[in-house]
């Protein structure tokens, strides 16, 4: 994080997670086992979502037979793997280094989606509620910790978008806005809604839930279906947790310490007259805003809504009297029009500079894709010292002009000028200085035209992807009110903050 710390931060740090994803267990593709090891190479922390309830499944629809035949025989493999599945899940969690939480999901047309999860445990049942208010009764029964948290909430309520005339801030503190189904912010904006399933509807959008009164805060999810949690670019969240531990993140999810990420390891906190996101703050005509904003590219702009309404909008712009000694290199491999795989050894080093930080930036295969073959995990990477990383992964064509299928990694160097980047690919070297990449990217090929190619990025300076600013906003006291922040990077990776409420207190 920035070296500045807001009030209210201190004792936390942050820690990255997909909430919502899926393989073979049910219906979708890949081993848990090699879910759990590409949330690994990337995460601090996943559940691996189980599909396994639909009460009200279009079974009289002849039309959608098919569809209710898919589901019917995925939630049967769910049921028969469900044990196996939990002790795997209780298995592969360890406290201060990689947080697992069991969770399956609860389709309905009536109510919208719903994963439910569980904070711990082996002996945590699937829950086949006809009706949300029915699950949510089942839950309260259950006596221990259980999130039902909503998801691609945004298409119309009846058509799988969420109820909010049932939902509940008791089991609900946040609600998921981001996956590959697109974003469900408001009905416009970046990220449409294209699946089968429908566009947003703005009366399904977080938006309009805070608008009618409801308080929650924001995650991004992947809802990945090819064993690939935190998949690059479909969706993930940021917490900012006392510890990397399942009570840590649970207690950061419960006081809506989270935000929204599209992809990049932005890392956002902002604070309302000292009040953290999430948090309700006493009402006060006078609001102090401050925030600070470490993003994974160059920051466009920062904008501070009110109410819904951008009330601040900061741009940050490279300063060129800045004698910046941290930049940011993202390396990037894919493209051509190989309809198989390409295979890539990356080994890349810094001379006359060293690694400060290293964000892996893999996406498998897209949640829409029918894989080719049987292997899902197949992305590796390793940092030798603080000047050397390796790592390997494959890649074929980018399925349209506007759908990325590439793979990378991003590296955080301190250095100067005439520090160099030595990235030595399936054998052949390719060297840079940062002094070059500030002006552009560097592109190379495999092969001859349409061949696969290579992308190192351009430099990115510290002042282009820092920034930290406060400002005062006055407002009369209502009954509530609400701030959040949304973070736009040039590379068209996005982070949504948690909002903070004002509330006058009642009499």
């Amino acid at each position: 994080m920035n070296e500045q710390v807001l009030d209210g931060f201190e004792g936390l740090n942050i820690y990255y997670g997909d909430l919502h994803n899926h393989c073979g267990q049910s219906y979708g593709q890949g081993t848990l086992e090699e879910a759990i090891k590409n949330a690994r190479m990337q995460l601090d922390f996943t559940s691996i979502t189980i599909h396994a309830v639909w009460p009200d499944l279009p079974i009289n629809d002849p039309k959608l037979a098919y569809l209710v035949e898919y589901h019917q025989l995925g939630f049967e493999k769910a049921s028969k793997n469900w044990d196996t599945y939990l002790k795997t899940i209780e298995a592969e969690n360890e406290e201060g280094q990689f947080i697992t939480f069991p969770s399956f999901e609860w389709h309905s047309n009536a109510y919208g989606d719903y994963c439910i999860y569980y904070q711990d445990g082996i002996d945590c049942p699937i829950l086949s509620s006809n009706d949300l208010p029915t699950l949510k009764q089942e839950i309260t029964e259950l006596k221990r910790p259980v999130f039902a948290i909503p998801h691609h909430i945004g298409y119309k309520h009846g058509w799988r978008g969420i109820n909010w005339k049932a939902f509940s801030e008791q089991y609900s503190p946040v609600v998921e806005i981001f996956s590959f189904h697109g974003l469900s912010e408001s009905s416009d904006g970046p990220y449409p809604y294209l699946h089968s399933m429908g566009p947003r509807n703005y009366q399904s959008t977080a938006q309009y839930g805070w608008q009618q009164g409801y308080r929650f805060g924001l995650i991004g999810s992947s809802d990945h279906h090819n064993a690939f949690p935190g998949s690059y670019g479909s969706g993930r969240l940021g917490v900012w947790a006392e510890s990397l531990t399942r009570a840590g993140i649970w207690d950061a999810i419960q006081n809506r310490r989270t935000y929204a990420l599209t992809g990049d390891r932005i890392e956002l906190a902002f604070t309302l007259n000292d009040c953290v996101m999430g948090s309700t703050c006493p009402a006060n005509k006078d609001r102090q805003i401050k925030a600070v904003v470490r993003g994974g590219d160059a920051i466009d702009y920062i904008e501070v809504l009110h109410n819904n309404r951008v009330i601040h909008r900061e741009d940050v712009r490279f300063n060129p009297k800045n004698k910046d000694q941290l930049f940011k290199v993202y390396i990037e491999l894919g493209w051509g029009e190989e309809i198989s795989f390409t295979s890539w050894e990356a080994d890349i080093q810094i001379i006359d500079g060293r690694i400060k930080e290293v964000e892996p930036r893999f996406r498998g295969y897209l949640p829409t894709d029918v894989p080719r073959d049987d292997i899902f995990a197949y992305s590796e990477w390793t940092q030798i010292n603080d000047k050397q990383v390796r790592f390997i992964t494959r890649t074929k064509s980018n399925p349209s002009l506007h759908t990325a299928a590439t793979e990378g990694i991003s590296l955080e160097i301190e250095g100067n000028l005439d520090t160099k980047i030595l990235a030595i690919i399936n054998g052949k070297p390719y060297e840079q200085s940062i002094a070059e990449l500030l002006i552009g990217s560097r592109t190379y090929y495999t092969g001859g035209f349409v061949s696969p190619a290579i992308c190192i990025h351009r430099a990115i300076p510290q002042s282009e992807y820092c920034s930290n600013f406060s400002f005062s906003h006055q407002n009369e006291p209502t009954e509530r009110d609400w701030y959040y922040l949304r973070v736009r990077q040039q590379n068209n990776q996005w982070a949504w903050s948690s909002p903070i409420w004002v509330e006058r207190e009642s009499k």
